[in-house]
This record gives structure tokens, sequence and C-alpha cells, in this order.
């Protein structure tokens, strides 16, 4: 049996084609990088046309103190708006809110938007007209109802920012710290007083978080050898002071 190879031929395609169609290709491969360039622009644009891409569900993180009712109303969307509309007018909308140090829009492909909040948190309770009012670290006052509103923080004789900072400082490195204070003020000398339960922590006014906390190993201490103190003294450099009642 005899093998027969089948014949090779190059072609040159180049100058098989006319000039004309090879102008005609460029163009159209011009034109196709350029829509794919500008499909970021009018991608979106023409998206949000279509109902699959509806809003059909909002979800927030973040939230604890915020009443959701009230961001959903700030934020202002429906079902006929698109999920690929701009975000940043509806974040800005939401973060006037009164309770929102900050907000930010995801959206969630095909119909969700997803909210991400940083609320102001309150860090102390301040005595005033008779009532208790949440202050966050600025001082500034809440709109919360600690009648209505579970909120676990010290009592703090006056906004005090420099008060209010030591506590924000405890709540965020050393909850477990922080949930202990029942009182912190400063005094009229400068000086901080800190009530943990029936413990009272003296201070220097620029302590520190590090500093403050200092008083941790000396309470274990303490109790390893059964003894009870009545206040902790951290206003002599490198020492904590413990005295007995």
């Amino acid at each position: 049996m005899t093998t027969v190879v089948p014949q090779v031929i190059a072609v040159n395609t180049a100058s098989a084609r006319p000039r004309w169609w090879r102008v005609v290709l460029a163009v159209l491969a011009a034109f196709m990088g350029l829509s794919a360039v500008s499909a970021y622009w009018w991608g979106p644009l023409a998206l949000a046309h279509l109902d699959f891409f509806h809003v059909r569900r909002i979800a927030i993180s973040g939230l604890r103190y915020a009443p959701k009712d009230e961001l959903v109303r700030a934020l202002g969307v429906d079902t006929m708006q698109s999920v690929w509309q701009d975000m940043a007018p509806l974040a800005a909308r939401v973060a006037r809110h009164p309770m929102i140090a900050s907000a930010d829009i995801e959206r969630r492909l095909p119909s969700t938007l997803v909210l991400h909040l940083v609320e102001r948190i309150p860090v102390a309770l301040v005595r005033g007209d008779g009532s208790l009012r949440p202050v966050d670290l600025t001082g500034a006052t809440l709109p919360l109802d600690p009648a209505r509103v579970q909120v676990d923080a010290p009592i703090a004789e006056g906004a005090d920012t420099i008060v209010l900072k030591l506590l924000d400082g405890l709540r965020v490195q050393a909850p477990a710290v922080y949930a202990r204070i029942t009182e912190a003020q400063r005094t009229q000398s400068g000086e901080l007083r800190i009530q943990l339960g029936s413990v009272t922590v003296r201070a220097n006014s620029e302590v520190t978080v590090a500093r403050f906390l200092d008083i941790l190993p000396v309470e274990a201490d303490l109790a390893r050898n059964h003894l009870r103190v009545v206040e902790l003294d951290l206003r002599f450099r490198e020492q904590v002071i413990a005295r007995q009642p």
C-alpha cells in the first residue's frame, strides 16, 4: 500500500487579502478596544435599566445603637432603583445621621446593597439636669435614651475629654477592665479618679492605657496573697502603690 502525504502549501494570507479588507479589520480592532476601555463608564448605565439589577435587599453591618429604620429612610432607596447607581450620595445621606461616624456602601450583584457603618460609640454616661446622657469620645451627646437602650458605660462627672479619651482607650484595648469601671472623674487638682468596683485608681491626667494596665499584675499578686485594698495609686513613676483599708 502506498502512503500519500498531503501536499503542504504556504500561503501568505496578508498578501492574499485585498488592502481594503486589512483596513476594515484594523478599524474593527480599534473599535473593539475602545469599547472595552469605555465599558467602565457606559456598562453600569446600560445595566441600570435592567430589572434584574433593581435593589431588592439591603444588608447592614456594624449596627448596634442606631435605629435601623431611620438609616433605611436616610438611604432613600426603593425597588425601582438600580444597584448600579452612584453609591457616594447614598453613603453621604446615611453618614449625616447623628449616630453614624462614617458609612460606606457595597453592591452585591444582582440586587443587594450592603451598608457598612462605623457608629459613634457611647463611652460614658454624663450626669446633668437630673439625668444621664450618653457621650462619645469627643464629649458630644448622642441621641440615645438609656431608659430605652442599654448603654454599658461608666458614669463620668462632666464631658471631660481627658477622661473620655482614657475610657475609650480602655474600651478598645482592654474591654474587660473597661467593663469593671463604674465611675470616672478628673478632680479640680487635675488628678484622675477611676472607680473599679470598690477600688479607686488614682492617676495623673497624662496617664496612658498601658500605664493604667500596670494595675493588673499588682491586683493578681494581691489576690494570690489574699490581700484586700481600697486604692491603687499610679501617680508615682514606675510604681503602683496599693493602700489597704
